[in-house]
């Protein structure tokens, strides 16, 4: 039996890297007492499937996780049980049996949604800029590979691409979590989708091309989510697996 888990990354385990991550996970099995199924050879490890990778002090709403079960387990329950055992931060969202021949969650998802809070931009730079950045033909984002420096165009992985200013708060509500205030400090929320497949680009990246000339990113970027996970089906676009329309607000949010 294999289920498929999306579960939220907020707080202050948002410093946690994805290694750990998976730590506290085969951890919060165990003590769970979940029959974990694991895989053979000299070093046995439970069958766990990440999905794609979260950039270091990102928080996120929309993590996945893969389990294997060595036998069936009742999925009533089974997300208030695995929470209980994560740390604060850490909560399983929604989880459905994951159906046979269903690809990987690194091969499914093409597209992921962002929510970046910027500061030290005033709101009509930040509107001039991104609606630059929409109606270019191409944007080029300076990368080092194998030792050399080169200009990749990364304005084919820009889906959407959208700006809002919400006075001393990022402000970013999807289906019942809402960010805590940033301080004094008036924040501009950029929302931008971008493309997984290809040459893609981080959101840091982003950033810095939409708004060059800032200097370092870590001092533009004041909060970085992800929101959303998308796959195609038949043509269509549609969410990894969707939140429950009426979620608790976590009681741990970023706050100054």
């Amino acid at each position: 039996m294999k289920v498929r888990i999306r579960y939220s990354k907020i707080g202050k385990v948002r410093f946690v890297g994805n290694l750990d991550v998976t730590r506290l996970w085969e951890r919060a099995l165990r003590k769970a007492s979940l029959p974990v199924a694991y895989s053979t050879g000299f070093t046995p490890r439970p069958r766990l499937s990440f999905g794609l990778a979260l950039p270091m002090a990102a928080e996120s709403m929309a993590e996945y996780v893969d389990i294997e079960f060595a036998q069936d387990v009742p999925l009533d329950g089974l997300a208030a049980r695995l929470s209980a055992e994560l740390p604060v931060g850490f909560d399983v969202l929604t989880l459905v049996e994951k159906r046979p021949g269903e690809v990987s969650l690194q091969e499914a998802v093409v597209a992921c949604d962002w929510e970046v809070g910027v500061v030290g931009i005033p709101l009509g730079d930040a509107v001039r800029a991104v609606e630059a950045a929409v109606g270019a033909a191409t944007l080029g984002c300076e990368r080092e590979r194998k030792g050399e420096r080169r200009i990749d165009d990364v304005r084919p992985a820009i889906e959407e691409l959208s700006v809002g200013f919400f006075g001393g708060f990022s402000e970013a509500v999807t289906q019942g979590f809402a960010h805590a205030p940033c301080g004094d400090i008036e924040t501009v929320l950029v929302r931008v989708r971008l493309a997984t497949t290809g040459r893609g680009v981080r959101p840091s990246e982003l950033i810095s091309v939409v708004f060059p000339g800032r200097g370092d990113v870590t001092d533009t970027v004041r909060t970085l989510w992800r929101t959303r996970q998308w796959i195609e089906r038949d043509g269509a676009r549609r969410e990894l697996l969707p939140m429950p329309a009426a979620v608790a607000a976590p009681t741990e949010l970023v706050g100054a």
